[in-house]
């Protein structure tokens, strides 16, 4: 049996303390016996944490007081007070130099910045407000001196000495308090809120109907257009049960469907085209908002325990903070989807027994799009790498169908039938490729290769490359692009010009503003699927190329200028034909994220023309087109923007790039 406690002379010296009899505190231990000294228990342990000056000030003017009552007052009446605070106490004990540096108050000028923690500011109205709307604009406090303290009861009352308090507050000046008293100078009586006006929690953690957000035939609206156009790419959700989870009003009985359906309609409303919704921008974007803030309440109180809906949330979330440029806000949802999804061991095939199978599709797929997603980012933004692909185990989903997955089995898919998450798992074979790379890239610039493993690092890249070229070879047909122009040693003449760009700007235009404009090819799920492939292959290529000949100039001290503009000039011819092989709608059904990855590959691709003086023509004529390609894919990406006041005018020209 352990004592409680050990003696003094055993906690001095750190050893065991241990008595024959534990339950006998008058017996000494055995080391007190063998050292012939007492057995004490005189020790008392500290209290953790900084000491409580507050307490500490009433104790010693408790003490003062008690003091002068008991000695005979002789003193002048007329004489000036001394009576001890608990403040001057404090000041004469804890900080005896600081009445030297700093001047008694009666000699400090009138200061306009001892007064303001106590008096209203007026000059809120001269801020001016951001582009978004923001809570904090609209809101202000109250001054410290003006709200009463509120008790439990909900009594608005003051503390027995917040008077006092608040004197000492505005009669001391800064500088007589020492340093490790700034805390206690700083925790003034606040305002404290009534406890009804911020709920807890798990307020938000219930029931709610779609009606409470907008009319449900909205709702419904916009899920169809999910499931029509935003599906193809992201097909995270099995259609049936979700489709029959609405219909029973599901969202009216679990609160965390009803936050899945709200990031769904958000996410959605950011990356459909506007002529698809007929609603006013500006009611898009509230709308918007008002689901993700929906969905933001509910998901906040129920991570225990996690689940896939969860993860697929806050690939929504994420989702809707990178269309609405909210960087930061983007990469921290993506954080947390990226950690539940770990949480729940999704990177590991082990975890998928003994699941349905509807549960084990929706899982594989949200794993493998937030792994597109972090390799996406990692080259795009210059991020590490979240999800490595050496950690994973976890097989790519099967292509079949949502109806033909059911709960207790997986029906055959129809021979003949291209499963639309074929799509997802070629992108994330691409992807795979691309985080190999990156890996090598930031592996060797933290260590730099030298000889054999140069060499040795050299043929792997090389082997990646031949792996990048033919990753969409054996691709079913709905999803092999099929060039007008394939290996032409020349570009067509119609790949630019003002005529180009004047047609496929009205194509455009008449795709984002007319709701009766053909949307055979947007809705073509193989089509919009085709873009985001190639141009992601190309991408990688490109990325592997570039690595490549950075590690055949280490190991040669030189590089063939005129053969590297060549292997430009074949990216950004590629580049081009699978631009100009599928229609703009498809592509712009893309969004903003094929426009980042086009504008990687150009604009470093334009750098390398400009480095080459041995650059031939053709390389430079190639880049202009893609160039102007680019002008047209930023006129989509700026069609997507919800926000009026960045939404600048256009023209055939396109627009200038930075």
């Amino acid at each position: 049996m352990r004592q409680s406690q050990s003696c003094d002379a055993c906690r001095a010296r750190k050893v065991r303390c241990a008595r024959e009899n534990p339950d006998d505190p008058k017996q000494s231990c055995k080391h007190c016996i063998a050292l012939a000294i007492p057995c004490t228990y005189d020790y008392q342990p500290k209290k953790r944490g900084p000491p409580n000056l507050y307490l500490r000030r009433l104790q010693e003017a408790a003490a003062a007081t008690a003091q002068n009552n008991s000695q005979p007052n002789t003193r002048d009446p007329t004489a000036a007070p001394d009576a001890i605070s608990p403040i001057s106490t404090h000041r004469s004990l804890a900080s005896p130099t600081q009445t030297h540096v700093s001047p008694p108050l009666s000699q400090l000028p009138s200061s306009s910045y001892l007064e303001t923690p106590l008096t209203p500011v007026q000059t809120v109205s001269i801020v001016t407000p951001s582009g978004y709307p923001i809570a904090a604009d609209s809101f202000h406090y109250s001054p410290v001196n003006a709200i009463p303290h509120a008790t439990f009861n909900g009594s608005r009352e003051l503390p027995p000495n917040a008077e006092d308090t608040q004197q000492h507050a505005s009669s001391e000046p800064y500088g007589s308090f020492a340093a490790h008293n700034w805390s206690y100078k700083h925790h003034q009586p606040l305002p404290v809120l009534p406890p009804t006006a911020i709920p807890s929690l798990s307020y938000y953690y219930r029931p709610h109907r779609l009606q409470d957000i907008a009319p449900r035939d909205t709702i419904s609206l916009i899920i169809a257009i999910f499931f029509d156009f935003v599906y193809p790419l992201t097909p995270c959700v099995h259609k049936p049960s979700f489709t029959a989870d609405l219909h029973s009003h599901r969202e009216e009985r679990d609160p965390l469907f009803f936050a899945l359906v709200m990031s769904t309609v958000a996410s959605t409303l950011v990356q459909v085209p506007r002529s698809y919704l007929p609603m006013e921008r500006s009611v898009v974007r509230k709308l918007a908002q008002t689901c993700y803030e929906a969905s933001r309440h509910i998901t906040i109180a129920s991570y225990d325990p996690p689940t896939s809906m969860h993860v697929v949330i806050r690939y929504f979330d994420c989702i809707y903070q990178f269309c609405e440029g909210h960087e930061a806000t983007q990469h921290a949802a993506f954080g947390e989807a990226a950690h539940i999804a770990v949480t729940l061991r999704l990177h590991e095939e082990s975890s998928y027994e003994g699941l349905d199978p509807i549960e084990c599709e929706v899982r594989r797929r949200i794993f493998w799009l937030l792994f597109g997603a972090d390799k996406s980012t990692s080259i795009l933004l210059a991020r590490p790498i979240c999800l490595r692909d050496e950690d994973c185990t976890v097989h790519f989903p099967k292509e079949v169908d949502d109806e033909y997955i059911t709960p207790s089995a997986y029906l055959p898919q129809p021979h003949g039938k291209t499963a639309i998450v074929s799509g997802l798992n070629y992108i994330s074979r691409i992807f795979a490729l691309l985080g190999e790379i990156l890996v090598r890239i930031r592996v060797d610039k933290r260590s730099p290769p030298q000889g054999q493993f140069a060499t040795a690092r050299l043929e792997e890249v090389q082997s990646l490359h031949s792996r990048i070229l033919g990753a969409l070879m054996h691709a079913p047909g709905p999803l092999r692009l099929k060039q007008t122009h394939q290996h032409c040693n020349h570009l067509p003449a119609e790949y630019g010009g003002a005529g180009f760009r004047q047609a496929t700007f009205a194509e455009v235009k008449d795709f984002f503003d007319n709701p009766k404009a053909s949307r055979a090819n947007a809705l073509n799920p193989f089509l919009v699927m085709q873009a985001n492939l190639y141009v992601t292959q190309q991408l990688v290529r490109f990325v592997i190329e570039q690595y490549r000949d950075e590690l055949v100039s280490s190991l040669q001290g030189n590089i063939d200028e005129h053969q590297v503009a060549e292997d430009r000039e074949a990216v950004a011819s590629d580049l081009l034909n699978i631009l100009h092989s599928i229609p703009i709608q498809s592509i712009a059904t893309n969004g903003p994220s094929l426009v980042h990855k086009v504008r990687f590959v150009a604009s470093t691709l334009l750098d390398t023309v400009r480095k080459a003086e041995t650059a031939p023509a053709s390389a430079a004529r190639a880049h202009a087109f893609l160039w102007d390609f680019l002008s047209i894919l930023s006129e989509i990406e700026r069609n997507y923007l919800l926000d009026d006041d960045r939404d600048g005018t256009s023209s055939a020209e396109g627009i200038p790039m930075v």
